[in-house]
């Protein structure tokens, strides 16, 4: 009895850590009880990949009514990508815009951070914006099938929120205060976790393509993170939005390329 006991504790804590993560990644009625508010989002990091799952699968069902209504497949694709922001509340596109616009617009660091926390948008992040719906809301059209689009978009979208994991991880924050600063660094091992359950992800549902998604998507995380640290130093949560829209959009383009 006290082994069942404790494999019962330990997918408890497991079900807390998802619905932690997904609390703070979606706008979903997530129930989240008293004790998980407290922890750090780091903590909880490792099911990043998992809420992405939710949020993809989601989406596809999306893209699978659209092609079943015979709309175009690229009205599809928006349709899938609407329903993700709606479901995110457009958190990964806002921090995306908001680097376009401090990275693009600022001559200091201290301006582009300052630019970074204005709520308004610029040209620069109303352009990103454009580029991300579209090559994703694209990519998804061009597929071979509306079952490999589907399966795309759970993969990236696991994919994606695994790299932002992995950042967390490894780079130092730009900002004493802040979100990213708040949510603290996930330890080596649950980055792993999250890697790892992207990677599986990727391969059952994409087979051997799945592969090179992981490898481009991961080189896509590299750059952003890369130019963040050449830009203003370290990371940011905008940095970790940005993160998630280019890998997104990365994976998305590679499964377009390589599954026929």
């Amino acid at each position: 009895m006290a082994i069942g006991e404790n494999n019962l504790n330990i997918i408890s804590r497991w079900l807390q850590d998802i619905m932690q993560a997904a609390a703070f990644l979606t706008r979903l009625p997530v129930p989240v009880s008293a004790d998980s508010k407290g922890r750090p989002l780091a903590d909880v990091a490792w099911a990043f990949p998992v809420v992405g799952l939710l949020v993809g699968g989601l989406a596809g069902l999306a893209l699978l009514l659209g092609f079943q209504l015979g709309l175009h497949p690229l009205v599809c694709g928006l349709l899938a990508i609407g329903l993700q922001v709606m479901i995110t509340g457009a958190l990964h596109e806002d921090g995306l815009a908001d680097v376009a616009d401090g990275f693009g617009g600022g001559a200091k660091v201290s301006d582009k951070l300052r630019i970074m926390r204005d709520s308004s948008i610029g040209s620069y992040g109303a352009l990103a914006l454009i580029f991300s719906i579209t090559l994703r809301a694209g990519g998804l059209a061009g597929m071979a099938t509306p079952t490999t689009a589907v399966l795309a978009l759970i993969t990236a979208a696991a994919v994606s929120r695994a790299m932002m994991v992995a950042l967390m991880s490894q780079m130092d924050m730009a900002r004493v205060d802040g979100l990213a600063a708040g949510a603290g660094k996930p330890g080596h091992e649950k980055m792993l976790v999250a890697l790892g359950l992207a990677a599986v992800s990727a391969f059952l549902l994409l087979g051997a393509a799945g592969w090179s998604v992981l490898a481009f998507a991961a080189l896509a995380a590299l750059a952003v993170g890369w130019l963040a640290k050449r830009q203003i130093g370290g990371l940011t949560g905008d940095v970790l939005g940005t993160t998630q829209q280019v890998t997104d959009v990365t994976a998305l383009l590679c499964v377009a390329a390589v599954v026929s």
